[in-house]
């Protein structure tokens, strides 16, 4: 039996001298990655649930370079396709002193550019983008950062759903007929989401960091305790965690490892090794990761260039308790994902960046609100007024940095001593990246403690491909009045919360449309950019920059 490439291939962890290509096969087989000059990668495939992956690692390339490749399934060369129109797939690697530009988003629904969908979701950023570079040439490091709901398994498209409702049919498990539960649905999303041809061409040419927000399991996954308690409740509820983190781990996160951080991962040495099918160490690994938060890591750090970046895990690990808020007990990292910031928060590099799928700084006023809300749900005002503020907190999504004090809090005083240099040579900017809200914003930050240290700015840039309604708009809008600001200060100080060490504000109004963003870093200097269509989608509509700013 002849395999075939159902999926990738994806071009994945950045490094100097390495090149990690992640594919999907429909059967089992070798798999073989060629690149330009001779060099090439064999990996045979590992099985889950009966879907056939291979993770192939090409060593030995100079840094720097930008070399065409091709992959083969045994003996059938199976990319590039024959006749297609963008330029030949090429795997890029790290070159230490060259500028480093990032390019970040996050909230992708696939439509195609679609007519119907272009006018619901708004031109697909990651399409524009694939056109754009298809066109540019590409000059130092670059890399993608999809910092969130890669796939949405809640709120699913007409394909999926046709596929959920075929599937509904001949397993009668009482599932949700409009949410993925089962691991064959999770494939399928994933194969909806990146098989889009020039979605799939961006992904196989530039190196791509990924994590996961809370669509890629459910909307508001691990918003509170009275949250998960509810959803612990479900009958389906343990198929679905189950299933959504193994295949985030298959699809997303096995490609963000290096090398070497994937030989020591123990889910990688069961599934490299199984003789058959390894979905029982897949989904005993998942359970436990969701169970037992702190069993697995799923931060991860990279340096590329003069720049360090750090992708935090502010999803799966939180902890949630729900006494004082100030204790440590409810974080937004959990305790070894803030040990773990605290590790690499360090000094050396020029730039730091910290990619959060949820903004760490959010327009004043939602930061305020989020805060005092926070602070109610643990008593602050009497046990009458919990009940009523947990349902608050999930009924407006109050989930963020803000209603995690003790998080924000931690963060902010690390940001500080890493501004002063406490922590080493202090970087020449700090940047926190974000998504989620379905907006896109810069705000400038200072902290209380430093009168010249690093730069600190928050940069979101969100939706890829899901814009926000109308009625959300109008919100956010409001929310940055200044009447609501002074509202939101008022409740805070009312619940007695503590502001943090950093102080900011937006530079500007939030934008609601698609984007996607860049960073370009050269020596100190760094400059962000914020891309749309302003015209729309289509096959041609290329993106244009809306705003560019030295941060």
């Amino acid at each position: 039996m002849t395999a075939s490439l159902l999926l990738g291939p994806v071009l994945r962890y950045p490094a100097p001298s390495t090149a990690t290509v992640w594919v999907e096969t429909d059967a089992p087989c070798t798999v073989r990655v060629v690149v330009e000059g001779g060099t090439e990668a064999t990996a045979r495939t590992f099985t889950v649930h009966g879907h056939h992956y291979a993770v192939c690692t090409v060593e030995g390339l100079p840094p720097g370079v930008n070399l065409p490749y091709e992959v083969f399934l045994g003996e059938d060369r199976v990319w590039p396709e024959p006749d297609s129109p963008f330029p030949p797939s090429t795997v890029r690697t790290m070159a230490p002193d060259a500028p480093t530009r990032l390019l970040y988003g996050s909230c992708h629904t696939p439509t195609g550019d679609d007519p119907g969908g272009v006018v619901r979701y708004g031109p697909d950023m990651l399409r524009a983008t694939a056109r754009r570079l298809a066109h540019e040439p590409v000059e130092g490091n670059l890399a993608l950062l999809l910092i969130g709901d890669q796939v949405y398994a809640d709120e699913v498209q007409e394909p999926m759903l046709a596929f959920l409702r075929r599937a509904r049919e001949r397993d009668g498990s009482g599932a949700p007929a409009d949410e993925v539960v089962h691991y064959d649905e999770y494939a399928e999303l994933y194969r909806q989401a990146w098989s889009d041809p020039q979605v799939r061409w961006l992904l196989s040419t530039v190196p791509t960091l990924m994590v996961f927000d809370d669509h890629d399991i459910r909307d508001d996954w691990n918003t509170s305790a009275a949250w998960r308690r509810a959803m612990d409740a479900l009958p389906w509820w343990h198929e679905r965690v189950t299933n959504g983190l193994g295949a985030y781990w298959v699809y997303q996160h096995v490609g963000n490892l290096s090398p070497e951080e994937r030989g020591k991962d123990p889910l990688w040495a069961e599934v490299d090794t199984a003789r058959g099918d390894a979905a029982d160490a897949v989904d005993a690994f998942a359970w436990r990761a969701h169970s037992e938060p702190s069993s697995y890591q799923w931060g991860h750090r990279h340096d590329i260039g003069t720049v360090r970046i750090l992708v935090a895990d502010t999803r799966c690990s939180r902890a949630l308790g729900e006494g004082d808020p100030s204790d440590g007990s409810r974080s937004i990292l959990g305790p070894q994902g803030h040990d773990w910031l605290d590790e690499h928060l360090t000094g050396g590099p020029d730039h730091l960046v910290v990619a959060s799928t949820v903004p760490v700084l959010l327009p004043p006023s939602v930061h305020h609100l989020e805060a005092w809300n926070e602070a109610v749900c643990a008593g602050a005002w009497g046990g009458w007024a919990r009940g009523p503020a947990e349902r608050l907190r999930q009924g407006m999504d109050l989930e963020h940095w803000a209603a995690f004090r003790y998080s924000l809090h931690r963060l902010s005083d690390g940001v500080g001593e890493l501004a002063r240099g406490e922590r080493g040579p202090a970087p020449a900017t700090v940047l926190f990246l974000g998504g989620d809200v379905h907006f896109s914003y810069l705000a400038r930050a200072e902290h209380r403690d430093v009168a010249d240290g690093s730069r600190v700015t928050q940069l979101v840039s969100s939706p890829l491909c899901n814009q926000a309604p109308a009625g959300m708009r109008r919100m956010v809008r409001l929310s940055v009045s200044w009447p609501l600001r002074l509202v939101g200060r008022a409740l805070t100080r009312l619940a007695r919360v503590p502001d943090p060490g950093l102080r900011w504000d937006l530079e500007d109004i939030p934008y609601f449309g698609n984007t996607i963003g860049e960073v370009s870093f050269d020596g100190r200097e760094a400059h962000a950019a914020w891309y749309h269509c302003p015209g729309g989608g289509g096959p041609d509509a290329l993106p244009e920059v809306r705003l560019r700013v030295g941060v």
